[in-house]
């Protein structure tokens, strides 16, 4: 019997919302799992993205708050200057805590709590953004036992992140951002992660080095 993934976690920087938007637009009222999502903010940043989101799905959008009830078909967003975490199950938490690279909330801090508290029911998800936030969390999800999802890089609006948590090895699905959204559900009702047909990380690399060595044979051939 396949197990239910039913508890996404999402991390992005730079293009973030957009690509939020879209993701949470291709997911039903009946989505049966829950969404937990950093996305890089300055401290002082208006609370908007909740309210941007929420426009394009029928699910529930909010900020985390501490002691939230981690409810099914509901969407959790980190507030500014906070890491959103998961102390317990079922729970949600914030804490104030110094800054992981760089970025308070941080993507590691909610994939690595997650995935302690959840184990193989996680499903880690790193967007658009700078830097290499995401790539320890990526790692911890498959230590425990859950899957790692990596947007295509050729599409996100700043790379460094996807690529980051590609070259850490530990990506399962290396999938455009309309692809995501249909991963989740059917990752949430139980289906394999094999039977989607998309292409895997290791897919991805393999064909990212052909493209680059052929393309240092041709400057090579030409000079």
């Amino acid at each position: 019997m396949n197990r239910k993934r039913d508890i996404a976690v999402i991390g992005a920087s730079l293009g973030g919302t957009q690509a939020l938007c879209r993701i949470a637009a291709s997911l039903p009222a009946s989505f049966p799992g829950a969404i937990l999502v950093v996305l890089h903010t300055a401290a002082d940043s208006p609370p908007l993205t909740v309210h941007i989101v929420s426009r394009h799905t029928p699910l529930r959008v909010t900020y985390g708050r501490n002691g939230d009830e981690i409810r099914s078909g509901c969407i959790y967003v980190a507030p500014a200057d906070h890491h959103l975490v998961v102390p317990s199950p079922g729970m949600l938490g914030l804490d104030r805590g110094p800054r992981v690279r760089y970025s308070r909330p941080a993507v590691d801090k909610l994939f690595e709590s997650a995935a302690i508290v959840y184990g193989s029911r996680v499903v880690g998800v790193v967007l658009t953004g700078g830097g290499r936030d995401g790539t320890d969390g990526i790692r911890r999800i498959k230590e425990k036992g859950g899957l790692g999802i990596v947007q295509h890089p050729s599409e996100a609006l700043n790379s460094q992140m996807p690529m980051g948590a590609l070259d850490g090895g530990h990506a399962d699905l290396c999938v455009s951002l309309d692809e995501v959204g249909p991963v989740l559900i059917e990752l949430a009702k139980g289906t394999d992660v094999h039977a989607t047909g998309l292409l895997s990380s290791t897919d991805y690399r393999r064909t990212l080095d052909t493209n680059l060595c052929w393309s240092e044979t041709r400057v090579a051939t030409d000079t």
